[in-house]
């Protein structure tokens, strides 16, 4: 900080973060202090709509008073006893979850990428132990434009290449598909098939939304060749799309449901999957476990998460403000748009090849107070915390409109 005490604040922090820190990141330069609902601040006093919401981690608000009141509480009680032995908050967090979702189980992890493996070894020793598939010949059908995570079997069955290269080799037993074919899943359906991994909506691909029906499509395909439907819902669950599940949407009961982010509102690490006792009973005691995960702090935030999500009407709010923010944009003239798409309050405007990138829109957006982040070079995501008012997102389509007609 010495070296650069004649920068503002914002320059000094992003000059020793860029020399100290790993280059694996390419984050728009403000840096935020301080945080409340749907506003942040940065150290230099300047404000901003956070219209990111920190990849749907933080569908609550930021510091929501009555998560953080349950961190605060729990942190000065317990919290952390491994699950070498049990604690009094796990399992009204546990109970809770089953009320939300009404399967049978849960099974608690700290990150989205921990769940996603879990999910996937769930799959797999279901296929072995219950459907008979042969040892070794498990087979999971995922599919182009996918994000699940950034660990080394994750990233070995992605459709990105950056993500991939150097970091081989990679486990096998993935094969992908188009996302939005059902009739390609159909095709590929064979005896080893032990589940089909899927994103209800692609977040990082760029809130890209399936055809009608696609969901429905492969619950069929699945049931009918017994093989398990897992869902992952780390960004679009939680309300985001304006029910508390995107699978919901198409009136469907997946077989697996992997959560994260805003399971704890932004606060704490948590993550869980769910599924009935067919599939949760293949786990036995050493078949798999974290140190951190089901804690009594990640419970005990957890549970709060959920209740204020649902008490608070933040599932409806989404549903409702969501489509205003879609016709909004939807309205706006402009020729470096073309199209703009999502659900609830989860919306990607995707811009003409010759607009100049997706990058150069967010940092005039940063200039005019509000917050979004490109994805896949070309595309806007806009996705603000779940409290959002009327007003406030009045107040940020208005620098939208004003930007990407500029």
């Amino acid at each position: 900080m010495d070296k650069a005490a004649d920068l503002s604040k914002t320059a000094a922090f992003v000059a020793l973060e860029d020399e100290v820190g790993a280059h694996n990141y390419h984050p728009l330069d403000v840096v935020i202090e301080r945080a409340a609902g749907v506003w942040v601040w940065d150290v230099d006093g300047k404000k901003y709509l956070d219209c990111l919401a920190a990849y749907s981690a933080v569908n609550q608000g930021h510091c929501h008073p009555v998560i953080v009141e349950a961190l605060v509480t729990q942190s000065r009680r317990v919290a952390l006893t491994s699950r070498a032995f049990r604690n009094d908050q796990l399992g009204p967090f546990f109970q809770e979850l089953k009320r939300l979702t009404g399967f049978d189980r849960v099974l608690p992890m700290n990150t989205g990428a921990e769940a996603v493996e879990t999910a996937i070894k769930a799959a797999r020793k279901w296929a072995y132990e219950v459907k008979g598939v042969p040892a070794g010949q498990a087979e999971i059908l995922v599919f182009t434009g996918n994000f699940h995570g950034r660990t080394t079997m994750i990233v070995g069955f992605s459709s990105e290449e950056q993500y991939k290269r150097g970091f081989g080799p990679f486990a096998p037993g993935f094969t992908m598909l188009p996302y939005g074919d059902a009739d390609a899943v159909e095709a590929a359906m064979n005896p080893n098939v032990a589940a089909v991994l899927v994103e209800p909506i692609q977040g990082e691909a760029g809130i890209v939304v399936p055809p009608d029906g696609y969901l429905k499509r492969l619950r069929e395909i699945t049931s009918r060749h017994d093989a398990l439907l897992v869902v992952d819902e780390i960004q679009s669950g939680l309300g985001r799309t304006g029910k508390m599940w995107a699978y919901e949407h198409e009136d469907i009961r997946p077989d697996v449901v992997i959560m994260g982010k805003a399971l704890s509102g932004g606060l704490y690490p948590v993550s869980a999957i769910v599924a009935d006792n067919p599939i949760m009973d293949v786990f036995q005691p050493g078949d798999h476990g974290s140190t951190y995960g089901g804690n009594p702090v990640a419970a005990a935030v957890g549970l709060a998460a959920l209740r204020v999500l649902v008490e608070e009407r933040m599932i409806e709010n989404s549903a409702q403000l969501g489509r205003y923010l879609l016709d909004r944009l939807r309205a706006v003239d402009s020729p470096h748009v073309a199209e703009v798409r999502g659900r609830g309050l989860w919306v990607g405007i995707e811009l003409v090849p010759g607009a100049g990138g997706a990058r150069r829109f967010c940092e005039a957006l940063r200039d005019e107070g509000v917050l979004c982040k490109e994805t896949h070079e070309n595309v806007i995501r806009v996705a603000p915390p779940l409290v959002i008012t009327r007003e406030e997102l009045d107040w940020a389509l208005v620098r939208l409109e004003r930007v990407l007609t500029a």
